[in-house]
Formats: C-alpha cells, structure tokens, sequence
C-alpha cells in the first residue's frame, strides 16, 4: 500500500500539472484504493484528467509513479486493474516522448526510466489471477521491457495461458506492437504471427488477430488473398444469428422511460466486465445551464468511444493498415456490416463512415448497406446508421427513401410528436433521420421539423438543417424568426446557436426574415456583441435588394471599430443597393487588416469598378499565408480581367500545391476565367485520379463540389 509518510514528504505544491499546481495528488493516490468503487472511479479520472492530462507527464507524474506502483503491486487494493492501465498509459507515453526535447514541464524522460526500471512489474501483472489486471497489463510486456527475446517469449507464454478473447487479441497486437519498437524482434515475431494465423487449432479470432498484426509489422506484405482470409475468419469469429424483438419500452411510475433493446448490441469497453450502459433520460442538474449544443456534443463524444464487440479495435487496426486500398477495405467493410454478430455490425457504420469520408469512389453500395440499418425496433443502431448518412448527405441518395420510410413509419407508430419522444433512443434515431432526410433537400422531412421548431424539445437540431427546405420557407422562416426574436441578447456571452439561426434565414431566402435580422443587428451592436452583429449582416447580405429596410441600420456601422463588422456592413450595402462608389473605399481599406480575405471576396463580387483596390490586392500576392494570396489572386481576376491571367493562375496553382484545402477557391476562378486558365489543364487532370478527399476541410461535400468543378473545368477547356 502506500507509503504515507513518503507521500507526505514530497513538496506536491512545487510541482504542477494541468490545471496548476499539484497540490491535490496526495487525495488522489489515496482515494484511489478507497472501499468505495465511485470514489475510486473519480480519483483515477480526475488523475488522468489533470496528472495525465490527454497523455501528457509532468514532474508531478513521475513523483506518483511509486505510490501507483505500491497500490498496484497489493493484491488487497481494490480496483487494481484501474491502476495497472492508468500505469501503462504514463509509460506509453513517456516513452514514446522521452526521446524528443520538450523544454521546461513535461517530464517523459523522468517517467520512461521509472517504468523501465519496474518493467518486471508488469511480468507479475500479467501473471496476474485477477483477469482484468492480466488484461490491462498485457500491453507493458511489449512497451517496456528492453530484451526482445525475453520479451516475446513472455507473450508466446501468455498465449495458451489465456483464454478470454481480449486477452489473445491484446497478445498478437503486443507481438507486432514489440516488433515495430525493437528491429531485434521484428523476424521472430513476424513469423510467430504468420504461424499462428495459419494455425486452424487455434480459435479464429486469433487467428484472424495474428493475421492483421502481421500485416501491420509489415504492409508490405499484403497480397491478394490478405482480405479474403480476413473475412473467411472473420465470419468463424462471430456467433449464430440472434432472433430478437422489438424496442421494449417500459414506463415508471416517475414517468421515464427505460430502453432495452434485445436484438441490439451493448456498449462493450474492452477493458472492463461486459455491462450495459443505460441511456440518461435527461441531463444533469448541473448541466441545466449548459447549452444544449454543448451537452450534445460530449454526450457524442462519449458515444464515439463506445465499442460493442472485442473485434472492433483490431478491424479498425485492420483498415488503417490498408489504407488507400479502398476496394479491400470496402469488401472488408462490407462484410462487418452484413454480420451475424450485431456488435461487430454495429461498430461496422463508423467505420464505414471514415472510409467514405476520407475515400473517394462508387460507394453506392455502402450507402445502400447503412440504409439497411434504418429498421423499426433497433432505435440504437439505426440512430448511428442515420446520423452516418447525414454527415455523407452529398453522397447519400441512395438512402433517401430509405430515411423517408424509417421517419413516416415512426410518425405513424409513435406519433407526429416523436421529435420530442421521451424515451431517448427512439428520440435520437427519428432525429438524425429526420435530419439527414432534410439534407437531402426532401420535403418529407418538414413535418417534424415543424413539431421541433413549435415545440422546442432541441428545436436547435432542426435549425441546423431546416435551410435545405427552401421550398417550405414561407412556414420555416417565420418559426425560425420567433426563435430569434427569442434571443437574450443583453446576455454576457454570445449564444453560440445564432449563427445555425442567421445560417437557415439566409439559405431559405424568404425576405419576412429581414426585419427580425435588422432587428438582431440593431441590438447585438447596441450590446457590443461584434461577432453576433457581423453574423447577422452577413446573413442579410444573401436577401440582395431584399434588404433594402436595413439600410439605416446597416450603413450606421460600415465605419465600426470592430473590422469584421465592417466588412459585413459594406458587403450588406453592395448586396443590397448596389453602389461602388459608397462601398469599395470601405472594403478597400479594410485591406490592410485581418479581414481582407472577406474584403477580397467582395471586391472580386463588385468588379470592374472595384479598381482602385488592384494595387493593394497585388500586395497582398506576396503574403507568406497561400490562403490570403489565393483571396487576393480571385479578385484580380474578376477586377483586372484579362490582363492579370498570368499572375492570377501563377499564384492560384501554386497556393493549391501549398494547400489543397485552397482547391475550391481556385477552380472556381478557374471556371470564371474560361481558356485564360488553359494552362492549368494538366493539374486538374492529376487531381481526378486522386483516391483520397480533398478540397475545402477535406470534407464530403467540399471535395465532392471539387470534382464536379473539375469535370466541368475539363469541359470548358479541352
């Protein structure tokens, strides 16, 4: 156990970590071998949280090393498994790190020597009787110890040992893990693995472990017949077909719901007993006054690092070797979607989603598969499937019809107002279906985008997709104006759901927003809200003549301290009347700060007689940042004309070669300039043979516009 008067003697408050000083170490360590498991489940959070801060080691972190070794070392302390993977994580890191200079603070130097001198620590741990301390320790044989031979025969050991399927997976990725840390080990471990894959006494999860993790030590490796051993082993690994039933829904006397869904997977966290997770009916009390955009996006997070099969970690492993190999990842893809394990199916949509999100080509198929997903009963996995296809919504056609029959048959079973649903599994499955229909542009989606704006329950998800239905602008946009009209803005902290709200107005069009967004403009710079009364005059800008009432407002702030506001004002004045002489001085001034790349934009909108801003814009073609040249090359273009083709392709090719996310930008002024850009044929060719997404964020939608603009760049000018 712990030594206290060593802890005490230790000056914790001279050290820091995260957050501060490390005053509150001494607590943790002790809190950590408290009889009370909650307890012990904050201590070692809070200890990662702040001690071991996303990976970081700092001096306090070295000086817990051993107190943590003590708790560790006692098979009395409760939770030991908790501090065996907290201690491999600190040396991981520490290790991987202690090679580099990181100045003053982190101390992974200091940290790899302690582990390294306690490697045979983790020889006892592994040894361990308690499986969860075996499992967490597994990994430590192939991080720390320095005697490659050693070191892999203390795996092989491990292997017939086990017989928990984690902990055989855990011991073919250390083998490859050892391997790519000690060239010494690399031969022997490679041919154990390739042994052990073709071994039909061993299980075929195993089997197929070894099999990855020998491709992983060496890629090189992988042949023809790699993924189709992979999916043949795969399809042993996984148990019979599961007949389940529907969502059962059962209602206590307080009113909540409780979800249990037989046919459906339970979170799996690989390093602790198989349990499932209950869904939170409603956030906590301390969480009221958090937005709901927040709350949802840790409650998203949270969900992502579910893992619902053992098999899950090693296909991902498994994809990531393969990389460009999109066909054999998508054979493989396919595969674990059509499983009989409904773990293994559904952790498969993520990964199918990364692969289409990162990959370019014909990925109808997959599409068709994640709609599949979309069943009546399974609210958990057809949440995940739809919350999929929303994010690929450029190349989700194929599921439209799909979603539009998931989220009308909810309608019918559960009711126009299961948006708001109680229970909350069936609550976030319509939802994101809901929501990934709207992106397709289908009306079918309306109904339920009206009962969340009406209503309220996270009316904000429907904001955020509502401007794809502009034909329906004339019932969106006054709802959406009510909620804005809605909004504190004398609050101290701007609300980060306005600008979805200024978004959906200017997307839908219909010019009855503009007195509402007049009206935010007017007091957001009465409050000193810069970024709301920037958002908003740009919102404005996309009714042209339509705002024509907000003149008065708009022009009283064209000469604003703030710089973005100034930008948006005079792109509301040119937008909405139209004349140069009033506006281009403004934007042209607005070049010397750190808004001229929007200043750019607008002066390229006006043209000709924007002129007086060529020289500046010349200027700005020897910025060192490619984003502001290639800002500044468009605008030469659609001001000089002609006459600055050279430059402008120039500086635009070479600002793609910096930086493909500038693609866009520069294809669209290609297009614009027709056969003045005939020069850059070669180079828009290259990028059509590209595998890999591209283009603005390296997004779906943006790389999908870039390969349209493409062919259509090839058309014009071969």
């Amino acid at each position: 156990m712990i030594d206290e008067r060593a802890l005490d003697a230790i000056d914790w408050s001279s050290m820091h970590h995260a957050y501060g000083p490390a005053d509150e170490v001494p607590a943790l360590l002790r809190d950590m071998a408290s009889p009370d498991a909650g307890t012990r489940r904050k201590a070692v959070s809070d200890f990662y949280s702040a001690v071991h801060h996303q990976g970081d080691v700092y001096a306090s972190t070295t000086a817990s090393l051993p107190f943590l070794f003590a708790l560790a070392d006692e098979p009395a302390t409760p939770g030991r498994a908790a501090i065996v993977r907290l201690l491999v994580s600190i040396g991981a890191h520490a290790v991987e790190r202690c090679g580099y200079d990181y100045g003053e603070g982190p101390d992974y130097k200091g940290s790899a020597v302690v582990v390294r001198e306690r490697a045979d620590a983790f020889v006892s741990y592994a040894r361990d009787d308690d499986r969860l301390v075996r499992r967490a320790a597994i990994e430590g044989l192939g991080l720390f110890i320095d005697d490659a031979d050693r070191a892999a025969a203390l795996l092989r050991e491990r292997l017939p040992a086990e017989d928990g399927t984690e902990e055989r997976l855990l011991v073919a990725e250390t083998m490859a893990t050892l391997a790519l840390r000690l060239p010494a080990a690399r031969d022997a471990a490679t041919a154990w693995l390739d042994a052990l894959a073709s071994d039909e006494a061993v299980d075929p999860a195993t089997r197929l472990a070894a099999l990855v993790h020998g491709a992983r030590c060496a890629p090189e490796s992988i042949g023809a017949g790699t993924v189709p051993r992979a999916i043949g082993l795969l399809r042993l690994s996984t148990p019979a077909p599961v007949t389940g039933t529907e969502d059962e829904v059962a209602w206590s006397t307080a009113g909540e719901c409780r979800c249990a869904a037989p046919e459906e997977p339970e979170p799996h966290e690989p390093n602790e007993p198989n349990e499932p997770n209950e869904p939170n009916e409603a956030p906590a009390e301390a969480s009221q006054n958090v937005p709901p955009q927040v709350l949802a996006a840790f409650e998203d997070l949270d969900r992502h690092n579910l893992v619902h099969s053992p098999l899950t970690s090693l296909l991902r492993t498994f994809h990531q070797v393969q990389d460009s190999r999109v066909a054999e990842r998508t054979a493989l893809v396919t595969e674990q979607i059509g499983s009989q394990d409904r773990a293994v199916r559904h952790d498969a949509i993520r990964m199918s989603r990364q692969l289409m999100a990162a990959w370019r080509g014909d990925h109808t198929a997959l599409i068709t598969q994640l709609a599949g997903c979309l069943l009546p009963g399974h609210s958990y996995t057809a949440a995940e499937a739809a919350e999929a296809l929303g994010t690929l919504s450029p190349i989700a056609e194929p599921a439209r019809e799909a979603l539009a029959a998931y989220v009308l048959a909810q309608r019918d079973t559960h009711g126009p107002e299961v948006w708001a649903a109680p229970c909350p599994l069936l609550r976030r499955a319509h939802q994101q279906a809901v929501m990934a229909l709207a992106r397709l542009g289908d009306m079918r989606a309306l109904p339920s985008l009206l009962t969340a704006l009406d209503g309220g329950v996270d009316a904000w998800r429907a904001v955020q997709v509502a401007g794809h239905l502009a034909p329906a602008a004339d019932q969106l946009a006054p709802r959406l104006c009510r909620h804005l009209t809605a909004e504190d803005l004398s609050a101290e902290w701007e609300d980060m759901g306005r600008n979805a709200l200024f978004s959906a107005l200017a997307r839908l069009g219909d010019a009855a927003a503009v007195p509402a967004l007049t009206g935010i403009v007017t007091a957001a710079a009465r409050n000193g809200q810069w970024r709301t009364t920037a958002s908003a005059l740009e919102a404005l800008a996309a009714f042209g003549a339509a705002a024509a009432p907000a003149l008065e407002a708009v022009r009283g702030l064209a000469r604003a301290d703030d710089p973005a506001v100034r930008g948006a004002a005079a792109a509301t004045l040119w937008a909405a009347e139209g004349d140069p002489a009033e506006v281009v001085p403004l934007l042209d001034g607005l070049l010397d700060t750190h808004r001229q790349r929007e200043a750019a934009d607008v002066l390229a909108r006006i043209g000709p007689p924007a002129a007086r801003a060529l020289p500046r814009l010349r200027s700005m073609l020897t910025a060192d940042y490619e984003w502001t040249r290639a800002h500044a090359a468009s605008a030469l273009w659609d001001i000089g004309g002609p006459a600055e083709a050279p430059v402008v392709v120039r500086t635009l090719l070479a600002a793609w070669e910096e930086n493909d996310a500038t693609s866009n930008l520069a294809l669209a002024c290609f297009d614009r300039m027709g056969p003045a850009a005939g020069e850059v044929l070669p180079h828009v060719r290259e990028e059509l043979t590209r595998t890999r997404r591209s283009g603005r964020f390296r997004d779906v939608r943006h790389d999908e516009e870039l390969q349209r603009m493409c062919r259509t760049v090839l058309a014009r000018l071969s």
